[in-house]
């Protein structure tokens, strides 16, 4: 969660998160969900002709400080039960060309970005010709081929430019782009909470050129805070959840499904939501890879982890009669054992500087991704979790898992946690290619390493449950001091690009020299070799 604007409320609800995830199973099926309008929609004819404003990027700098959360992965560090500590001998796929994203100085047709707030938030999509990078406020739109960027960087509310409201006037970020591969599609989100009633703000572009024409739209939420908002694409809705706050107190998560059909046209739309328990937050929808839609008729899966297992929820909506929309779950799906990175909290070390980084490790990491290979279907999510102690603080490793048959009696296929030396890994993001092989993105950092942005890999014909030999994208010449600044990340973002379902793009933050409020990032792409 990010804010560009000092004062704002996210300052204090941000860094409140305690997500009690532990809980028992409720009742498996709830019916009746909670509907409610768009309460304002219209059509932005051309992203191409708003100009954005030269200050956008000149307000004083600020954080958002993190507080330790409880465990949420059951009492005492267990051991993880799935550690990779030797990779394959294979190494992963050489890395393609890698370029710079949004970041400190970077410049575009619409001018140059200034770093105003932390932690960046970073994530993008890949479409048919271009890629969209958005960090916290602002994003950027790049040509595929050449990388060149060829719109931006502007904050990220110049998509609701003459809209009214606070989607006009906030830029309060937690935003998300996620690619649409069936419509050829962008769907761009972010939340509008510098006050009560808070709302998130949804654009839709009309055609594939996410410089053209979007519909817009804004779903309201009242006085309840919707926190770490986060998209997936399926056929029947676009699907969003949030970590819901009354003030300081976590209310739960909540789940909601926007009428995609609706909005691909521009027509008015409506929104179903079901309302969690305080024993449920971090849930991610599925996101649709690949160009095998699920089986008619099924539902969204969604997902969290408890104290060594994962939750998977089945949401069906029913656009034309809402008494027949339901959410069932949540199924336990055991895993290895596992305990948090950090307890949850914050101990990521780096060099040549005191200051520790959050670990973010109390929910899932962005995506949940979906694909489906006709004779089954399989999700991926990675988190960070504890993998052994130096110095007498524990180490980090990614836990990534491969669950097949969701639709039925979900299984995990595979599981592992990435740890091939003593160095922090953390804030990962898997995808799948359509052979089955799969690319793990991530940062890692340690004492005597400067946080760095690196990869991994499988091809689908590897043992089960291990990683070939990581490569690097880009190594970080500087560490994150000052300020008491320990946010990083919030989130990054490996995706697969639709037109050969085989190239995994990646992007995340790193810094090109010690200091505060000077972020950059990465984007970078790469393919197996055999993947055609």
């Amino acid at each position: 969660m990010s804010l560009s604007k000092p004062g704002s409320l996210s300052l204090v609800l941000c860094a409140a998160v305690s997500l009690a995830i532990t809980g028992s199973a409720h009742a498996a099926t709830t019916t009746g969900p909670e509907v409610t309008p768009a309460v304002q929609h219209d059509t932005l004819h051309s992203l191409r002709g708003v100009m954005p404003r030269p200050d956008d990027f000149t307000k004083n700098s600020h954080a958002h400080p993190a507080h330790r959360l409880p465990f949420i992965d059951g009492p005492g560090t267990q051991t993880d039960g799935a550690v990779q500590s030797s990779p394959t001998g294979s190494f992963a796929p050489a890395l393609g060309a890698g370029f710079d994203g949004v970041g400190q100085g970077f410049s575009g047709p619409q001018g140059t970005f200034t770093v105003n707030s932390a932690p960046p938030d970073t994530n993008g999509a890949v479409g048919a010709t271009q890629y969209v990078q958005i960090v916290n406020s602002a994003f950027a739109v790049f040509d595929k081929s050449t990388k060149a960027v060829t719109y931006g960087p502007v904050t990220t509310n110049t998509l609701w430019a003459g809209f009214g409201g606070p989607c006009e006037t906030d830029n309060d970020g937690d935003a998300t782009v996620v690619y649409d591969k069936a419509a050829g599609r962008w769907v761009i989100s972010q939340f509008a909470v510098t006050a009560a009633p808070y709302y998130q703000c949804v654009a839709v572009s009309a055609t594939s050129d996410a410089t053209g024409a979007y519909y817009r739209y804004a779903f309201p939420y009242g006085s309840t805070f919707p926190d770490y908002p986060k998209m997936g694409v399926w056929p029947d809705a676009y699907y969003e959840t949030f970590n819901m706050f009354n003030g300081n107190t976590f209310a739960g998560a909540k789940l909601c499904a926007y009428n995609r059909n609706a909005m691909l046209s521009g027509a008015a739309a409506t929104q179903q939501c079901f309302q969690l328990s305080t024993s449920y937050g971090g849930v991610l929808p599925a996101d649709l890879d690949g160009a095998t839609a699920p089986p008619a008729g099924s539902p969204n899966y969604l997902m969290n982890f408890g104290s060594s297992k994962l939750n998977l929820w089945k949401f069906h909506v029913d656009w034309a009669n809402t008494a027949n929309t339901t959410l069932t779950g949540p199924v336990s799906i055991p895993v290895a054992s596992f305990a948090a990175a950090c307890g949850g909290g914050t101990c990521i070390p780096q060099a040549s500087t005191s200051q520790k980084l959050d670990s973010l490790a109390d929910r899932l990491m962005f995506r949940l991704a979906y694909r489906n290979f006709g004779d089954h279907e399989s999700l991926v999510v990675s988190h960070s979790v504890q993998v052994g102690t130096t110095h007498k603080n524990p180490y980090t490793g990614v836990r990534w898992y491969e669950v097949r048959n969701p639709g039925t009696t979900p299984v995990v296929y595979q599981q592992s946690t990435f740890s091939p030396d003593t160095s922090y890994r953390w804030m990962g993001s898997v995808a799948m290619d359509k052979m089955g092989d799969m690319a793990l993105g991530y940062s890692v950092s340690s004492s005597a390493l400067h946080p760095a942005v690196r990869y991994t890999g499988r091809l689908g014909t590897d043992a089960l449950s291990t990683m070939q030999a990581e490569n690097s994208i880009i190594e970080g010449l500087g560490s994150q001091s000052g300020n008491n600044l320990a946010r990083w990340g919030d989130y990054s973002a490996m995706t697969v690009d639709p037109v050969d379902d085989c190239t995994f793009w990646y992007t995340t933050e790193y810094l090109k020299s010690t200091g505060s409020f000077n972020w950059n990032t990465r984007i970078a792409s790469f393919k197996f070799p055999g993947c055609l």
